[in-house]
């Protein structure tokens, strides 16, 4: 997919922000903000990234809102050919990059990580989202600069 389409940081953060707060999980809610990006409605956004929230189905592995980036960035700039090795060598190395960009606005890329220090019922169960849920939790932060550095680097590569 090429990067023609214009992006718009304000609305990509601002419908991240929203979807995460009408109750889509962290990964959901970039992969549905970045709609116009990678082709896909809203519901095969939400299909596509709902395995991925809470760090991979609640077991704080990588950080939804960075796996919904690399799907993202896979759509925009990934690549075809498996047998094209300076294609996959380039956007691994946008993937690192957006790893490393992550990793230092927010100090790691990992969702237990993150999250350390907030009380956090294990298990697979959703938390319900609740003011309290919001307030106790920085993951509406991460899912905003996640879209943040996403918009970032796609106009960098437009």
């Amino acid at each position: 997919m090429d990067m023609e389409r214009k992006t718009n940081h304000t609305d990509h953060v601002e419908q991240a922000e929203q979807f995460f707060l009408e109750g889509y999980n962290c990964s959901q809610s970039v992969m549905c903000a970045f709609s116009d990006v990678t082709g896909f409605d809203r519901p095969t956004s939400a299909r596509l990234a709902s395995s991925l929230g809470g760090g991979m189905g609640r077991l704080r592995e990588v950080c939804g809102t960075v796996s919904a980036a690399l799907l993202v960035l896979g759509m925009a700039c990934g690549y075809e050919d498996p047998k094209d090795m300076k294609a996959k060598k380039d956007h691994y190395l946008l993937v690192q990059d957006y790893a490393r960009r992550f990793r230092e606005a927010n100090g790691s890329i990992i969702c237990r990580e993150l999250l350390e220090g907030v009380k956090v019922k294990p298990g697979n169960v959703p938390e319900e989202r609740t003011e309290e849920y919001y307030a106790r939790r920085p993951c509406l932060n991460y899912v905003r600069r996640a879209a943040a550095i996403l918009d970032e680097m796609l106009g960098e590569k437009s």
